[in-house]
Protein backbone atom coordinates (compact mmCIF):
# COMPACT_ATOMS: atom_id res chain seq x y z
CA UNK A 1 0.00 0.00 0.00
CA UNK A 2 1.31 3.52 -0.78
CA UNK A 3 1.42 4.91 2.73
CA UNK A 4 1.91 8.86 1.38
CA UNK A 5 -1.02 8.26 -0.89
CA UNK A 6 -3.18 7.46 1.73
CA UNK A 7 -2.30 10.04 4.56
CA UNK A 8 -2.80 13.02 1.61
CA UNK A 9 -5.82 11.07 1.20
CA UNK A 10 -7.03 11.86 4.36
CA UNK A 11 -5.11 15.25 4.97
CA UNK A 12 -2.89 14.21 7.62
CA UNK A 13 -0.49 17.27 8.16
CA UNK A 14 1.72 16.41 10.68
CA UNK A 15 5.01 15.05 9.34
CA UNK A 16 6.22 11.83 9.47
CA UNK A 17 9.92 10.76 8.90
CA UNK A 18 9.50 8.44 5.96
CA UNK A 19 9.96 4.32 6.72
CA UNK A 20 10.00 5.89 10.74
CA UNK A 21 6.95 5.81 11.92
CA UNK A 22 6.28 5.52 15.23
CA UNK A 23 3.11 3.96 16.86
CA UNK A 24 1.52 6.38 19.54
CA UNK A 25 -1.91 7.20 21.23
CA UNK A 26 -1.38 10.82 19.87
CA UNK A 27 -1.04 9.93 16.23
CA UNK A 28 -3.97 7.02 16.71
CA UNK A 29 -6.09 10.03 17.86
CA UNK A 30 -4.79 12.25 14.93
CA UNK A 31 -5.08 10.07 12.14
CA UNK A 32 -8.96 8.62 13.32
CA UNK A 33 -9.94 12.46 13.15
CA UNK A 34 -8.54 13.25 9.93
CA UNK A 35 -10.01 9.90 8.51
CA UNK A 36 -13.59 11.15 9.90
CA UNK A 37 -13.40 14.40 8.46
CA UNK A 38 -11.99 13.38 4.90
CA UNK A 39 -13.48 10.27 3.65
CA UNK A 40 -17.36 9.92 3.69
CA UNK A 41 -19.69 7.26 5.12
CA UNK A 42 -21.43 6.45 2.00
CA UNK A 43 -23.40 3.30 0.57
CA UNK A 44 -23.75 4.98 -3.01
CA UNK A 45 -22.09 1.89 -4.82
CA UNK A 46 -25.55 -0.24 -3.25
CA UNK A 47 -27.41 2.11 -5.48
CA UNK A 48 -25.09 2.25 -8.42
CA UNK A 49 -25.24 -2.00 -9.09
CA UNK A 50 -21.62 -2.04 -8.40
CA UNK A 51 -20.98 -4.48 -6.02
CA UNK A 52 -19.01 -4.25 -2.76
CA UNK A 53 -16.49 -7.10 -1.75
CA UNK A 54 -14.33 -7.50 1.32
CA UNK A 55 -11.29 -7.74 -0.53
CA UNK A 56 -9.01 -5.40 1.08
CA UNK A 57 -6.89 -4.05 -2.04
CA UNK A 58 -10.26 -3.36 -3.46
CA UNK A 59 -11.15 -1.04 -0.88
CA UNK A 60 -7.99 0.70 -0.71
CA UNK A 61 -8.63 1.43 -4.09
CA UNK A 62 -11.85 2.88 -4.18
CA UNK A 63 -10.70 5.26 -1.07
CA UNK A 64 -7.27 6.34 -1.64
CA UNK A 65 -7.29 6.33 -5.42
CA UNK A 66 -11.14 7.10 -6.63
CA UNK A 67 -11.19 9.87 -3.35
CA UNK A 68 -14.70 7.50 -2.03
CA UNK A 69 -16.08 6.52 0.78
CA UNK A 70 -17.74 3.90 2.18
CA UNK A 71 -19.22 1.74 4.87
CA UNK A 72 -18.49 -0.24 7.87
CA UNK A 73 -16.45 -2.66 6.40
CA UNK A 74 -14.92 -0.86 3.97
CA UNK A 75 -14.13 2.43 6.06
CA UNK A 76 -12.73 0.01 8.93
CA UNK A 77 -10.87 -2.70 6.66
CA UNK A 78 -8.91 0.34 4.73
CA UNK A 79 -7.94 2.05 7.99
CA UNK A 80 -6.91 -0.65 9.55
CA UNK A 81 -5.00 -1.66 6.21
CA UNK A 82 -3.18 1.92 7.08
CA UNK A 83 -2.46 1.51 10.73
CA UNK A 84 -0.45 -1.98 10.40
CA UNK A 85 1.43 -0.50 7.77
CA UNK A 86 1.84 2.37 9.84
CA UNK A 87 3.63 -0.23 12.49
CA UNK A 88 0.53 -0.34 14.45
CA UNK A 89 -1.00 -3.65 15.97
CA UNK A 90 -4.71 -3.92 14.80
CA UNK A 91 -7.27 -6.61 15.16
CA UNK A 92 -10.30 -6.69 13.38
CA UNK A 93 -13.71 -7.54 15.78
CA UNK A 94 -17.03 -8.48 14.97
CA UNK A 95 -19.94 -6.76 16.30
CA UNK A 96 -23.73 -7.02 16.59
CA UNK A 97 -25.98 -3.63 16.35
CA UNK A 98 -28.30 -2.73 19.09
CA UNK A 99 -31.78 -2.33 17.77
CA UNK A 100 -34.64 0.19 18.62
CA UNK A 101 -36.18 -2.65 21.30
CA UNK A 102 -32.76 -2.84 22.80
CA UNK A 103 -32.38 -6.38 21.29
CA UNK A 104 -28.93 -6.73 19.12
CA UNK A 105 -28.75 -7.53 15.93
CA UNK A 106 -26.17 -11.11 13.87
CA UNK A 107 -22.31 -11.16 14.34
CA UNK A 108 -20.66 -9.89 11.32
CA UNK A 109 -23.17 -6.86 11.39
CA UNK A 110 -20.54 -4.56 12.05
CA UNK A 111 -16.74 -4.42 11.90
CA UNK A 112 -14.40 -1.91 14.17
CA UNK A 113 -10.93 -2.10 15.55
CA UNK A 114 -9.03 -2.85 18.27
CA UNK A 115 -4.89 -1.40 18.12
CA UNK A 116 -2.76 -2.11 21.02
CA UNK A 117 0.02 0.28 21.49
CA UNK A 118 1.07 0.38 25.09
CA UNK A 119 -2.72 -0.96 26.17
CA UNK A 120 -5.82 -1.41 23.91
CA UNK A 121 -8.15 1.01 22.47
CA UNK A 122 -11.36 0.48 19.71
CA UNK A 123 -10.84 2.53 17.09
CA UNK A 124 -13.98 2.69 14.88
CA UNK A 125 -14.32 5.07 11.57
CA UNK A 126 -17.27 3.44 10.20
CA UNK A 127 -20.26 3.51 12.21
CA UNK A 128 -21.77 6.88 10.94
CA UNK A 129 -22.07 9.09 14.07
CA UNK A 130 -19.68 7.44 16.14
CA UNK A 131 -16.96 9.32 18.36
CA UNK A 132 -13.96 11.20 17.05
CA UNK A 133 -10.83 9.67 18.81
CA UNK A 134 -10.28 6.62 20.13
CA UNK A 135 -11.84 4.97 23.73
CA UNK A 136 -9.77 3.24 26.17
CA UNK A 137 -10.87 -0.53 26.05
CA UNK A 138 -11.71 -0.87 29.21
CA UNK A 139 -15.10 -0.65 30.90
CA UNK A 140 -16.30 1.92 33.47
CA UNK A 141 -14.77 5.11 32.43
CA UNK A 142 -16.96 7.85 30.56
CA UNK A 143 -15.37 9.59 27.36
CA UNK A 144 -17.20 13.09 26.16
CA UNK A 145 -16.16 14.17 23.20
CA UNK A 146 -17.52 17.16 21.06
CA UNK A 147 -20.90 17.00 23.35
CA UNK A 148 -21.42 13.37 23.44
CA UNK A 149 -20.63 10.95 26.10
CA UNK A 150 -19.74 7.63 25.39
CA UNK A 151 -18.74 4.33 27.64
CA UNK A 152 -18.08 0.87 27.29
CA UNK A 153 -19.54 -2.04 29.38
CA UNK A 154 -18.07 -5.18 29.87
CA UNK A 155 -18.43 -8.48 31.33
CA UNK A 156 -15.88 -11.50 31.65
CA UNK A 157 -17.50 -14.68 30.11
CA UNK A 158 -14.50 -16.86 31.02
CA UNK A 159 -10.53 -16.11 31.98
CA UNK A 160 -9.82 -16.36 28.09
CA UNK A 161 -9.52 -12.54 27.07
CA UNK A 162 -11.30 -12.98 23.63
CA UNK A 163 -14.48 -14.18 25.44
CA UNK A 164 -15.04 -10.71 27.38
CA UNK A 165 -17.88 -9.27 25.84
CA UNK A 166 -18.03 -5.28 25.55
CA UNK A 167 -21.14 -2.76 25.17
CA UNK A 168 -20.27 0.61 23.82
CA UNK A 169 -23.03 2.83 24.72
CA UNK A 170 -23.74 6.33 24.35
CA UNK A 171 -25.91 8.79 26.66
CA UNK A 172 -28.75 10.20 24.35
CA UNK A 173 -31.45 12.34 25.69
CA UNK A 174 -30.59 11.92 29.49
CA UNK A 175 -30.13 8.03 29.48
CA UNK A 176 -27.69 5.40 27.73
CA UNK A 177 -28.36 3.97 24.73
CA UNK A 178 -26.97 0.77 23.10
CA UNK A 179 -24.63 1.10 19.91
CA UNK A 180 -23.10 -2.46 19.34
CA UNK A 181 -22.07 -5.53 21.21
CA UNK A 182 -18.44 -7.16 20.50
CA UNK A 183 -16.09 -9.44 21.79
CA UNK A 184 -12.43 -9.61 21.39
CA UNK A 185 -11.87 -12.63 19.13
CA UNK A 186 -9.94 -12.30 16.37
CA UNK A 187 -11.78 -11.90 12.78
CA UNK A 188 -10.83 -11.94 9.05
CA UNK A 189 -11.94 -8.96 6.73
CA UNK A 190 -13.34 -12.14 4.83
CA UNK A 191 -14.99 -13.12 7.80
CA UNK A 192 -17.50 -10.38 7.02
CA UNK A 193 -18.45 -11.00 3.36
CA UNK A 194 -21.91 -12.68 4.02
CA UNK A 195 -23.50 -9.68 5.88
CA UNK A 196 -21.84 -7.22 3.56
CA UNK A 197 -23.85 -9.34 0.58
CA UNK A 198 -26.85 -9.02 2.99
CA UNK A 199 -26.41 -5.56 3.50
CA UNK A 200 -26.15 -4.14 0.15
CA UNK A 201 -28.77 -7.02 -1.56
CA UNK A 202 -31.31 -7.39 1.17
CA UNK A 203 -34.64 -5.04 0.76
CA UNK A 204 -34.73 -5.61 5.03
CA UNK A 205 -31.40 -3.60 5.25
CA UNK A 206 -31.71 -0.10 5.70
CA UNK A 207 -28.85 0.55 3.14
CA UNK A 208 -30.58 -0.55 0.54
CA UNK A 209 -33.56 1.94 1.40
CA UNK A 210 -31.81 5.28 0.69
CA UNK A 211 -28.50 7.12 -0.51
CA UNK A 212 -26.59 8.44 2.18
CA UNK A 213 -23.22 10.46 2.07
CA UNK A 214 -22.01 11.56 5.90
CA UNK A 215 -19.32 13.32 6.89
CA UNK A 216 -18.37 13.86 10.55
CA UNK A 217 -17.29 18.21 10.55
CA UNK A 218 -15.27 19.75 13.55
CA UNK A 219 -19.04 21.14 14.90
CA UNK A 220 -20.97 18.44 13.92
CA UNK A 221 -21.88 16.07 10.58
CA UNK A 222 -23.21 16.92 7.10
CA UNK A 223 -25.35 14.38 5.81
CA UNK A 224 -26.96 13.96 2.04
CA UNK A 225 -29.86 11.93 2.37
CA UNK A 226 -31.79 11.02 -0.74
CA UNK A 227 -33.45 14.56 -1.68
CA UNK A 228 -32.43 16.41 1.70
CA UNK A 229 -29.23 18.31 3.00
CA UNK A 230 -28.43 17.75 7.05
CA UNK A 231 -26.24 20.00 8.65
CA UNK A 232 -26.15 19.34 11.97
CA UNK A 233 -23.65 22.27 13.96
CA UNK A 234 -23.81 21.68 18.37
CA UNK A 235 -27.48 20.88 19.08
CA UNK A 236 -28.65 22.96 15.88
CA UNK A 237 -29.70 20.88 13.03
CA UNK A 238 -30.61 22.60 9.25
CA UNK A 239 -32.29 20.33 6.31
CA UNK A 240 -32.41 21.69 3.40
CA UNK A 241 -34.28 19.92 0.30
CA UNK A 242 -32.18 19.13 -2.79
CA UNK A 243 -33.89 19.70 -6.17
CA UNK A 244 -33.35 16.68 -8.70
CA UNK A 245 -30.49 14.37 -9.44
CA UNK A 246 -28.10 17.51 -11.09
CA UNK A 247 -28.41 19.23 -7.19
CA UNK A 248 -27.66 16.39 -5.43
CA UNK A 249 -25.05 15.57 -7.79
CA UNK A 250 -23.21 18.92 -6.87
CA UNK A 251 -24.06 19.10 -3.74
CA UNK A 252 -21.97 15.42 -3.78
CA UNK A 253 -18.87 17.04 -5.48
CA UNK A 254 -19.27 20.25 -3.40
CA UNK A 255 -19.78 18.78 0.45
CA UNK A 256 -17.39 15.48 0.48
CA UNK A 257 -15.67 15.04 -2.86
CA UNK A 258 -17.34 12.83 -4.33
CA UNK A 259 -17.70 12.46 -7.96
CA UNK A 260 -19.51 9.00 -9.28
CA UNK A 261 -18.61 6.69 -11.78
CA UNK A 262 -20.57 7.24 -15.30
Amino acid sequence: MDVPAYLRRIDYREPLTPGVYRPSADLLRSLHRAHLFTVPFENLDIHLGREIVCDESRILRKIVNEKRGGFCYELNGAFAALLRALGFRVTLLSCQVARQDGSYGPEFDHLTLRVDIEEPWLADVGFGEGFLEPLRLESRSEHEQSGRVYRLTSRVTSPASTDAAFGLEVMAEGRWKKEYAFTLQPRELSDFAGMCHYHQTSPESHFTRQRICSLATPEGRLTLSDNKLIETRGALRQETSVSGNHDWQAKLRELFGVVLPE
